[in-house]
């Protein structure tokens, strides 16, 4: 890490983080959206405006203000007042509807709610007008305008980077999601590691193609306070069209997960004796399962080098490849953990593990969220040591770098979002026609897991099809990146002989 670096790293607040970047280089581009720009300067100087604007409306230090943004340059400077003012954020992914929203408005105590109206043919305004109707919750629109105000109003930014300040919604084993506690340190901190990992500098152009709802959002954003870079924002990701934006702003990094990955490659494969993007040096990214054989198309096809990692909601920055690595090490693990962040390896009791050996993988570090919104489920996260139990399987090896090789947790991970099975279980178990089901992810080069749902049918009900299926469960609520994409129908499923549980592993030999 530059000298620079390091010292704004050691920044305690996102926006003393800002002013210090801002006093640097206030020229210099922050972000660039199709024709326009925004700059470190006027990151600090129109930030200080929307923050005066919302001090205006009532916003206060300490005040919930959930948000369902797309990504825009006015959403992460909506998001930038907040920490001016010391408000506690609570990002909700755009596509997320009634269900999921309304769970993180009443679990958070959401005090506002900023929406973008109607957005790609979706009508937020309503729907937060439904989710709000009986409480108190001060819903307003921020995507082509937002609050402005005078900020002499305002008074000095918060100083302590430790206070929760951020809650982000993750779904777990059960059907509801669960509220992540963060810190300003702790999202600094896996910025800074994230940087640090990729050998970046301020000559990089990065690219976010990803909800900066996201927790990667706030993560990205800390690099490019930290190493004075710009990144180009894609409000809607989608090819080939995303091309023309990374060509005209000459793009060197790119990424997301292991679906961007093949989304890449699978462009690159029109015109394999063109390159896809000149200026493109790296891709990089986590968030989903990343076959060996996608890393070396990447290289061999594209020209690029590909550095892929290890994160969570609750730990955004766990470990990442490094462009200097072995292309074993690449192509066949999750990279090493950063300075500060502790990996332990233990069995079921909780006992460390040597080198070499699967077994639970436990974190601890700056970067570790604070716990749960639901204090049991923060009681039940972290072991006596303060390690987070992750519930993930895996191994690291002598020289540092860690091996994934499966999950406890019953979550699918799908274009780098988890997805509960139980939540998809519980409503297809509601279904008429379906006896049993079981959800369970299954391997894809494109999404990194598809949902596949294997379902028992009741004596004498219709045959049952995917489209009926999926039509029913977007009549229950369920948002569209979770519906299965799979449907198989089996006589019965797969249960161990004492309590008949089912035996997902079976059922994922069968159908993988």
């Amino acid at each position: 890490m530059t000298e620079t670096a390091h010292a704004l790293g050691a920044s305690g607040t996102f926006w003393e983080l800002v002013e210090r970047r801002a006093g640097l280089t206030p020229d210099r581009p922050f972000l660039i959206q199709d024709d326009r720009t925004l700059t470190f300067g006027e990151l600090r100087d129109c930030g200080e405006r929307v923050a005066a604007g919302l001090w205006e409306m009532g916003v206060r230090p300490g005040s919930v203000v959930a948000w369902q943004l797309p990504t825009r340059i006015e959403t992460v400077l909506l998001s930038f007042a907040l920490t001016r003012i010391g408000a506690v954020q609570s990002p909700v992914i755009p596509f997320y509807r009634d269900r999921e929203v309304g769970f993180a408005l009443r679990e958070s105590k959401a005090e506002f709610f900023a929406v973008p109206g109607t957005w790609r043919g979706f009508d937020h305004t309503a729907m937060a007008g439904r989710l709000t109707a009986d409480r108190p919750v001060t819903v307003f629109e921020a995507y082509a305008s937002l609050p402005d105000g005078d900020p002499s109003v305002l008074p000095p930014p918060p100083g302590d980077g430790t206070q929760v300040r951020w809650i982000y919604w993750t779904s777990g084993t059960t059907s509801d999601p669960k509220g992540v506690l963060h810190t300003d340190r702790s999202l600094i901190a896996g910025g800074s590691c994230l940087a640090h990992a990729l050998r970046l500098s301020a000559d990089d152009i990065g690219s976010m193609a990803f909800p900066f709802a996201h927790v990667a959002g706030p993560d990205y954003a800390m690099m490019l306070l930290l190493y004075g870079f710009p990144a180009v924002l894609f409000e809607h990701f989608a090819m080939p069209d995303a091309l023309e934006g990374y060509r005209r702003h000459g793009v060197t990094v790119a990424g997301g997960s292991t679906a961007f990955y093949s989304m890449f490659l699978a462009e690159q494969r029109k015109a394999p004796d063109r390159r896809l993007i000149p200026s493109l040096r790296l891709l990089a990214g986590g968030g989903a399962p990343k076959p060996p054989e996608i890393y070396h198309a990447v290289v061999r096809e594209m020209g690029v080098q590909l550095t892929h990692g290890y994160g969570m909601t609750e730990v955004p920055m766990i470990t990442m490849g490094a462009p200097d690595d072995t292309v074993e090490h690449l192509a066949g693990t999750e990279g090493r953990p950063p300075a500060g962040m502790e990996i332990r390896i233990t069995d079921e009791d909780g006992k460390p593990q040597p080198h070499g050996t699967d077994g639970e993988v436990r974190l601890r570090g700056e970067a570790v969220c604070k716990g749960y919104l639901d204090p049991a489920a923060s009681a039940s996260v972290f072991d006596a040591e303060g390690f987070l139990i992750t519930g993930d399987v895996g191994h690291v090896r002598e020289s540092g770098h860690l091996v994934l090789t499966g999950r406890l947790k019953d979550i699918i991970i799908r274009k780098g979002e988890n997805i509960s099975a139980k939540e998809i279980e519980d409503l297809l178990h509601r279904h008429p026609d379906v006896g049993d089901a079981a959800v369970i992810g299954l391997p894809d080069p494109e999404r990194g897991e598809l949902v596949c749902a294997v379902v028992e049918q009741p004596a004498g009900a219709a045959p049952l099809t995917l489209t009926q299926l999926t039509g029913y469960l977007r009549a229950e609520g369920l948002s569209v990146h979770k519906l299965p994409e799979r449907l198989e129908v089996v006589a019965a499923l797969p249960r161990n002989e004492a309590l008949r549980k089912v035996l997902k592993y079976r059922l994922r030999e069968q159908f993988a």
